[in-house]
């Protein structure tokens, strides 16, 4: 598969664009699943084919449909939404190589901590006006400062799923 990506500016296309995120609980007998109500960002592609560009997401719109569990989730014990509200990846370099695979390094930021990640995305879908990409990576929140484990009942990686479309800007 040949892409032709135009050079300039692409948005992303917030009504068509998630971005979830998963974590084993109760001693890895419950997944906690969720979804960031509020995703935004933008890409541009470069005139050698390269992209940089940035994601934001709303810390304070993770739902995992129990609300109690989302108030506690923004919470200095987590995504202290309240002095920490946007979690970024500024993504430095995205690079199609193999065919359909993006080669995407960057810098995420949670809780006003940085911490370099590079991953795989997925080129599932292009043409003229629109590109679309899969991701899925994992992370250590403890490198972000979420240490909070109430009798060792969170366990191993969080995973983070996305599916980013990016159109063209006018």
């Amino acid at each position: 598969m040949t892409v032709a990506v135009e050079t300039g500016l692409w948005p992303l296309d917030t009504t068509a664009s998630s971005v979830a995120l998963q974590h084993k609980t109760m001693w890895g007998m419950v997944t906690v699943k969720g979804t960031f109500g509020a995703v935004t960002g933008q890409g541009e592609v470069r005139p050698d084919g390269s992209a940089v560009g940035t994601v934001t997401l709303g810390a304070a719109s993770l739902d995992t449909g129990h609300a109690r569990r989302d108030t506690h989730l923004r919470s200095a014990h987590f995504f202290d939404a309240d002095h920490h509200p946007e979690i970024t990846l500024a993504v430095r370099s995205a690079e199609l190589r193999d065919g359909d695979k993006v080669h995407v390094v960057g810098q995420l930021t949670v809780r006003g901590v940085s911490r370099p990640l590079s991953f795989t995305a997925r080129l599932i879908g292009s043409d003229a006006d629109s590109l679309t990409l899969d991701a899925e990576f994992s992370i250590d929140r403890g490198q972000f400062g979420m240490t909070w484990n109430q009798l060792g009942m969170i366990r191993g990686l969080a995973t983070v799923s996305a599916t980013l479309r990016f159109v063209r800007a006018a």
